[in-house]
Formats: structure tokens, sequence, C-alpha cells
């Protein structure tokens, strides 16, 4: 496939001079866009964003002009932009480098996002273990305040925003939105029952829109050149922008790549740009969206890494993070390690999810022993899709869609163990 060579981020990764301001307004046009975007009305503002096919870099993929459009024009309460900056998901890698060294794209992305939806207060939730980057975003943050880029009255133009980074205590399941607004406010980190949606009633009850990092990071970028420029970058209809894609595993060059949404294969990506295999072995599968996503065998890879094309073979783009296995891998003891970190991850308010996780990674466990049944296999299926779409959150689905897809393309694997034909 072809693709533009264009990229917006990854140039500036491994720079350390571009996580500062002068390095920002010289060397990336930084705050341009937010003096355009605050000489446009919101509702331009939010129109353009839509055009930019802009979607969700979070997992979710959902178009971000469209969800800015659910947050209510007028409110009793106070609006607010949450930044998701969890960045749990396993295999995950991207958004820590976008804030460790162009923090003020995502800093400008939000004043931007916060005259949008008439919001004048934002929160950064970041991962509790990247402790660097919540010290060089705060670093950045009061930069920006000293400099008029944050507070009252920025660069002169009436607006008033102010931007807190909040700390998370190392749980994946605050990387669910209402989850993570729960933490915010201090509560236990679990899910919230929807309806009402954050956009109706999110952060302390008022009128809330949930960003990926990445995802409001592109902001600045499109405001200055434009919704259709940006759409334009992407190759898919609807899929708009760049994608920085992690990739890591059983590669030559593991690490983060950056490309025109839709613009590659996941074959073209491990052999034209990853260079091949680790050892030049043959490949086995390949996970294409963190661990959440379900496996594809190595002859699945001629799909085109987006959120379409992967649906339509029964897998997920999610955080395009793409986690490559060789041949000699034992991939019966990599789904046992999987379902081990989401059992262990539950919140346990809903018991398919508390008690299935468990369960499965036990039968795993036997299997894995030697001490298998050829039943234990169908038992496996038969729990997680009991799990399936039964939960408040998709950490059910999390668990539940790897063992599906495990158990469904490498069957031998696990029949080889019951059968005493390989051993842990």
């Amino acid at each position: 496939m072809s693709t533009s060579n264009e990229t917006l981020f990854i140039q500036h990764f491994g720079n350390e001079e571009s996580r500062t301001l002068n390095y920002y307004l010289n060397q990336m046009n930084g705050y341009t866009a937010l003096k355009k975007a605050l000489g446009m009305k919101p509702d331009q503002l939010i129109e353009e964003v839509k055009a930019s096919n802009l979607r969700g870099r979070g997992g979710a993929g959902f178009p971000t002009g469209v969800k800015w459009g659910f947050i209510p024009k007028q409110s009793d309460r106070p609006k607010y932009v949450v930044i998701n900056a969890d960045e749990s998901e396993p295999g995950t890698f991207k958004d820590r480098d976008i804030m460790r060294y162009t923090p003020f794209l995502l800093l400008e992305g939000m004043v931007i996002t916060g005259h949008a939806i008439g919001s004048n207060v934002g929160y950064i939730y970041i991962r509790g273990e990247y402790t660097r980057e919540a010290k060089l975003l705060n670093e950045a943050i009061q930069t920006a305040y000293d400099r008029g880029y944050l507070g009252k009255n920025i660069q002169g133009t009436g607006f008033d925003f102010d931007v807190t980074v909040h700390r998370g205590a190392g749980a994946y399941i605050c990387g669910e939105e209402t989850a993570l607004l729960n933490s915010l406010e201090g509560k236990r980190g679990e899910p919230r029952v929807k309806p009402p949606f954050p956009a109706i009633e999110g952060a302390f009850r008022g009128p809330t829109v949930v960003n990926n990092v990445e995802t409001i990071a592109n902001l600045p970028f499109i405001v200055n050149r434009g919704g259709k420029w940006f759409s334009d970058l992407g190759n898919l209809p609807g899929s708009g922008g760049t994608r920085l894609v992690g990739v890591s595993g059983h590669v030559k060059k593991p690490g983060l790549y950056e490309f025109g949404a839709g613009g590659v294969t996941i074959r073209e990506l491990i052999y034209d740009y990853c260079g091949g295999i680790l050892g030049d072995k043959k490949l086995k599968a390949v996970i294409p969206g963190g661990s959440s996503s379900p496996v594809l065998r190595a002859d699945e890879i001629d799909v085109i890494l987006d959120i379409e094309p992967l649906q339509k073979i029964g897998s997920m783009l999610g955080t395009a993070s793409v986690m490559v296995v060789s041949e000699d891998y034992n991939v019966v003891q990599l789904l046992r390690r999987m379902i081990h970190f989401y059992a262990h991850e539950s919140c346990g308010q809903c018991t398919p999810c508390r008690e299935g996780s468990q369960w499965m990674e036990d039968i795993v466990k036997k299997i894995l022993r030697g001490q298998g049944r050829e039943e234990d296999i169908d038992l496996l299926e038969d729990i997680a899709s009991n799990i399936d779409g039964k939960t408040l959150c998709a950490l059910g689905e999390a668990v539940a869609w790897p063992v599906q897809s495990f158990v469904k393309k490498f069957r031998p694997d696990f029949e080889a163990f019951i059968r005493g034909g390989a051993h842990a």
C-alpha cells in the first residue's frame, strides 16, 4: 500500500529539546492554533474536527467531533475536559512519548477542546507508574502558566483554562472512562452504570469529554491546517490523520512508527518496517491492538491496520499496539499470562468478570501442567462467552476475546498439552 510520508509526532521523539516551550513555539508553530481556535465559534470548531475524521486513539475509535457534540451547550454545572493518560493496556507505549517529548501539543489541544465545549477546567489522569511523564507534564504546565498560555485571560483573549495532573495508583480498570472519573473524584476506581454517559454527567456530575492523549494532541494540527487536510492524511474513508503504531515482541526493530491512518498492512509493518521476525523465524501470531484484541494467525496479516478492516476479520485496532509472536513461542503460556493480568486487574464489581477470569486462568494452568482434559478447551470457550457482553465495562471483553480467539485459532496447541505432546 502507498501511504503519505508526512508525520506529525515521531520526528520530535528522542529530542530532549522538543519538550521546551521555545522549541514548541519556534519549531512546531506552537500556540498559533490556539489563537486561531479562540477566534472561531465553538460550533465552527466542532464542525472542523468532524471534518477532520479524527477518531479516538484510545481504543474505541469513536469520532472525536461527534463525541464533543454530545456535550450540552447550556449547563448548570461546570464542564470538564479530562485526558485519559492511563495507558495501561499491555503492549501500549505511545502516549508516554507524546507527554515526554511534546507536552505542549497536549496542553494546547486541551485549551482548544475547552473552548469547543465551553469548559474552563481540564484534568490529565496519568498512569501512576509514569512518574517521569507526570513530572515533565507538571513542569510544562507551570511554564504555560508563567507564559500566559494557561490560567486567566489566556494571551489576552479573555478565555480562562486551568489544567491539573492527577496521578492514578496503578489500576488498569481506571483506563475505563467512568472508573477514571470515579478515581479522579477520590472514589473507588470502578465503572459506573451508564446512562448517564459522561457527556451528560461526568466528572463531579458535570458534562465531561474524556479523550486519549494522542487524540487531543492532534488538535493543533487540525486547527492550523484544516480538517480536510488532516482527513486527507488518512488512507481510508472516515479515518483521518496519522496513527502512532507501537510494535513489540519478536521483531528485529520494535518501537514506535507513524503512518497515515489505514496506510499500512500488518505484513508490511512487520517485514518492511520492523525488519522481519527475530532470528529469521516464522511468524506464528499477531495481536494487533493491545493484549485485549483478538489474535490473528500468520495467514491473516494481509490486512490494513485500521478500524474497519480489522473488524471485518474479527479483531480490532484498539490502541494500534502490535504484538508479534514467533513460531517457537508457547501461545498457551502467553494466554495464561494475559488472563492472569485481567483477573488481577478486575475491579470485582461484576460477577462474570470477577469469577470467570480467575476460573479461566485456573483451567489454562491445569492444561499447561498436563492435567487438562479435552472438554476443558470447550469449557474455556463457554466461560468466555458468558463474560462477553455481560459486564458493566469492556474489561470483561478484554479477557473473553483473547480466550475465544486463541482457542479458536490455536486449538492444536492446547490439545498438545492435554495429550502429553508438550510440556510447560
